[in-house]
Parts: structure tokens; C-alpha cells; sequence
């Protein structure tokens, strides 16, 4: 992903500018004070920069900062407005963000190398990682095993707690297993069978009354007779013969259900310890069911859960042995590989720093030393330091104080170690180095522009000249007002801006026809 597009109102000395970039390396240059650094702020603050009321353009009421990045075809607007209430808000993609999701974006999108906050390289994490690339460090074993270990920390965690306090819960829950058990309740539909129980043997006396009145109402002298009068009455007359065939039929019917009303009759006799019992039985249901569930199922369940808790706090001191010991086996396991992450980091150190040392010296640093400090128990804590001249002892490069030592130190690191942001800004990275060696350090920027984008704020021609694009920022002036545009250069234009660039002043023919083989020399284009 690339920055192709950059708009930038009211910021600075900036009215209204807008740049598109390309791949490669593109030299951002102009006359002191025309605006160049105010680029670099710019894409700062739309990375997540610190943005400050007085960074906009007096007379305005707010400045705004949009950028266009892209990779694959796909497209991200990221948007940054700065108001003079000293308040900011962000955008992502049209939809508003906060500053810190705007930060995360630019930590994975652009590098800015100057005197700048946005520098991923300061950060320790970053230098460890970079150190870890340069020497093929193989962290995985050491990652495995810490998280083996951490697992075993959690599961630790989860079977912890106080003794008194699990031995309390495993009188509860047995004592809780203890009475599902002696309840004995297995079938789920029990209470519904005995329900029915209840209701039949409760009301055996109305039973009885209710057979009896039944049968009275069926036998001699009621229905029985009925339809034996009925039956004489038709028989022998040939228009009712289906019919007094029927009633044969019913009469039959009537004995048969006379036969089973009076056989029901009979077993309905008086039982009232069975139905104290169904009763006590009823009652020991609907407590269980008050306590462990709404009904038998559930019952049923808790005691399987319960059976299961105690199982497992009954086992507890068992478990948490054997976890103890893969725990310490694992500790040793972690040790064993930190012990060698270590070496390999301290092992790696020196040729890093060698390796950097070696840039640093063509880049107008001659006396320049690094050193990098391993400590902790992997090697974790990483941090490379620098002493830019003889007789200093090396800082924190977080503590660097020039822009261009630190900005310098950077490259060197860039062009050691490749994997980077998609973007990186150098700022004053030509400061106090003269022209042989801004020709060095051009030619390094243009060779870390095969793999990245990089834009390059730069006072030198021997850097700009080695630029894939240049890009102008000047300041226009008049009676009433000043502003600054901001253009791309091209062919002869590029060649009289080079020219400038040697000579400090309007292009004579002589400068302009040094311009034009410097960039025919660097390769850039005339």
C-alpha cells in the first residue's frame, strides 16, 4: 500500500496543495521556509500525529489533511481535521474514527524519520523484531512453550481456591447426591402415574356410589326391561324385523357392560395406607422438584451434575499434582528456550551494529558507533543505541538529538533491514553532509525506493537527483498576500529546480547544465 494522493488546506503556509505521488523514490524539495517540513506534518497527523491549534493557517478557522492510499487496487482515505479549539477529528473512509485508530492504520502504513514521534524504529518492540529478522531468530519454540504453560496456569487457576472452601462444597454436594439418591426418582413420568393413583384411590367411596347407581339404572326394572318391552312389541311384524334384530344386538350389549361395570365395582375397595403412601410419595417429589428443578427431568439432571462435581473434588488434589508437574516440566521447557532465544539475539547484536555501522560511515558519519544491548531472560529487551561522535558514549537512539543523525540512522537501519511500512518520509536526512556524500545518500534512498515508497524532504541536488519523482513546494509572494504551491517537476522543469538546488539562486546555463548531468548521471530523469 502506497500513498498516491495527498490534500492538504490552510496547514501552515499551505493554502491549498495537492500531490500525487508514485512508487519509488520521490525528492520533496523548495527554497527554505517554502513549506517542505509542513508536507511531513501533514502526513503526520494523518497517521495519528499530535495536532496543534497553531499549525493552522492564520486566518482560518480549521486545517485539513486528507490522504489516498492504496495497494492491490484497493483503496483507504484516511482524513484529519484540526479546528482552533485545539480539538482534531478523524476519518476513515468517510466514517469518523478516533485518533488512535488512526495511529494503528499509520503504524502499518508510513515510517516518518526526522525529528518525529511517528518512527517505528525508536520503539524497543520494533528494534527486537528487527534484530530477530536480521539473525533468523526461530522464536516459535519459546512462543510454544510459553503458551503451554500459560494453558496450564488457567486449568491451575480454574481448580484453585481455598481448601476449607472446597471441602465445604463437597459436604454440600454429597450430602445433595445422598438425598437424590435415597429418593431413588429414575423415571421421569413418576409423578404423573401417581397423580393418577392418587386421584382413583382418594375418591373410592363416590366410585362405588356411581357403579352402583349405574347398574340400577342398566338392570331389572330399568334399562334391561325397557328394552325387552320394546323388543316384544316389534317382534314377529316383518316391516321391524332389522330392527328387532338390533335390538337383540343391544340387549346383548347391555349384559356385556352390566358384566364389566359390575366386575370394576369390584375392585374398588378402600386402601388407605396405599394411598397414604402414594401421597408421602407426592410430597417427597414436589421437595426435590422445589430444590433441584422445575420438574423430574431436571431433577434427574442436577444428580448427574452433582455426581460429576463431586468426582471432580474428590480428584481435585490428584489433578492439581499432576498439573504441578507438567508445570514445572514446562518451566524448564521455557528456560531451556529463552536460554537459547538469548544467545541467538546476543549472538546476532554485534553484526547488526556492524552491519549498520558500515551505512552510517558512508553517510557522512564517519566516527559513528552502534551498540546494541540484549538483556532479560530471552533477550527480550532489545535496544539499539548510538554515539554519533568520538568520545560519546552511545545513547538510546529515542535520545538522539540531531534530525539528521537520527533521520541517517534510520536509513542505515532501513537499508539493513527491509521489512517496513509500505511509505517511509525522510526529513533533514541530508543535514550537515555535503555533496559527495549526499550522492551516497541519494543513491541509498533510491535503492530502498525498489521495495518501498519514499518520499524525501531534501536541500541537496545530489539526493534529489537520484529521486524517481521531485516534487516542488514553493512559496509565492505579493503585495497582499503569500501562499504555497505545491507541484510536481518534470524534464527541463526538474532540470532548472536541480540547478537551483546547486546554485542557490535563479538557473544560469551553467548550473542548469550541471543539473542536467547530475540527473542523467543518477539516472533520474531530464
Amino acid at each position: 500500500m502506497v500513498l498516491i494522493e495527498l490534500w492538504v488546506r490552510d496547514l501552515g503556509v499551505i493554502d491549498e496543495a495537492r500531490v500525487v505521488l508514485g512508487p519509488g523514490m520521490t525528492a520533496l524539495t523548495g527554497e527554505t521556509g517554502a513549506g517542505k517540513t509542513m508536507i511531513v506534518e501533514a502526513i503526520e497527523l494523518l497517521v495519528g500525529g499530535r495536532a496543534d491549534a497553531g499549525m493552522i493557517r492564520a486566518g482560518a478557522d480549521e486545517a485539513v489533511v486528507e490522504g489516498r492510499f492504496e495497494l492491490d487496487g484497493t483503496e483507504v482515505v484516511l482524513r484529519r481535521v484540526l479546528t482552533r479549539a485545539g480539538r482534531s477529528r478523524a476519518y476513515h473512509d468517510g466514517a469518523m474514527c478516533t485518533v488512535a485508530t488512526l495511529a494503528d492504520l499509520g503504524r502499518r502504513l508510513v515510517d516518518l524519520h526526522g525529528q518525529h514521534a511517528h518512527q517505528s524504529l525508536l520503539d524497543r518492540t520494533a528494534q527486537r523484531r528487527s534484530l530477530d529478522r536480521f539473525g533468523a531468530v526461530d522464536v516459535a519454540p519459546l512462543i510454544e512453550a510459553r503458551e503451554a504453560r500459560r494453558a496450564v496456569d488457567d486449568e491451575l487457576a480454574a481448580l484453585g481456591g481455598d481448601a476449607r472452601a472446597r471441602a465445604r462444597e463437597l459436604d454440600l454436594v454429597r450430602f445433595q447426591l445422598r438425598e437424590l439418591d435415597d429418593a431413588g426418582v429414575d423415571d421421569p413420568a413418576e409423578d404423573e402415574r401417581l397423580e393418577a393413583t392418587e386421584r382413583l384411590l382418594g375418591d373410592v367411596a363416590a366410585h362405588r356410589e356411581a357403579a352402583g347407581a349405574a347398574l340400577a339404572a342398566l338392570g331389572d326394572g330399568g334399562a334391561a326391561d325397557r328394552l325387552g318391552e320394546a323388543r316384544g312389541a316389534l317382534d314377529g311384524r316383518s316391516p321391524f324385523e332389522a330392527l328387532v334384530a338390533r335390538l337383540v344386538a343391544v340387549e346383548a350389549e347391555l349384559t356385556d357392560l352390566r358384566d364389566e361395570l359390575r366386575a370394576v365395582e369390584a375392585t374398588l375397595d378402600e386402601d388407605p395406607e396405599t394411598l397414604a403412601a402414594v401421597r408421602e410419595r407426592r410430597r417427597v417429589l414436589r421437595e426435590l422438584m422445589k430444590r433441584y428443578g422445575a420438574d423430574l427431568v431436571e431433577v434427574i439432571a442436577v444428580r448427574e451434575e452433582l455426581r460429576q462435581r463431586a468426582a471432580a473434588l474428590e480428584e481435585h488434589d490428584e489433578r492439581v499434582a499432576a498439573l504441578e508437574a507438567r508445570r514445572a516440566a514446562l518451566d524448564a521447557e521455557v528456560s531451556a528456550a529463552a536460554d537459547a532465544v538469548r544467545a541467538a539475539r546476543r549472538r546476532a547484536a554485534p553484526a547488526l551494529a556492524t552491519a549498520i555501522e558500515a551505512h552510517l560511515h558512508g553517510l557522512a558519519m564517519p566516527h559513528a558507533r552502534i551498540a546494541i544491548d540484549v538483556d532479560g531472560p530471552a533477550g527480550e529487551e532489545v535496544e539499539i543505541l548510538l554515539a554519533a561522535n568520538p568520545g560519546t558514549e552511545p545513547s538510546p537512539l529515542a535520545k538522539v538529538a540531531s534530525g539528521g543523525e537520527l533521520a541517517r540512522t534510520m536509513l542505515a537501519l532501513r537499508l539493513v533491514l527491509t521489512d517496513a511500512p509500505p511509505t517511509l518520509v525522510f526529513d533533514e536526512v541530508d543535514a550537515g553532509i555535503g555533496g559527495e556524500v549526499g550522492a551516497v545518500l541519494g543513491a541509498n534512498l533510491a535503492s530502498l525506493g525498489t521495495q518501498h515508497q519514499v518520499l524525501v524532504v531534501t536541500h541537496l541536488a545530489q539526493v534529489a537527483a537520484h529521486a524517481d519523482a521531485q516534487v516542488v513546494v514553493e512559496k509565492l509572494s505579493s503585495a497582499t498576500s503569500t501562499r504555497t504551491v505545491v507541484r510536481r517537476a518534470d524534464g527541463e522543469d526538474r532540470a532548472r529546480e536541480v540547478a537551483r538546488m546547486l546554485s542557490g539562486a535563479a538557473a544560469a546555463d551553467t548550473a542548469l547544465e550541471h543539473a542536467r548531468a547530475l540527473l542523467s548521471a543518477a539516472g533520474g530523469s531530464v
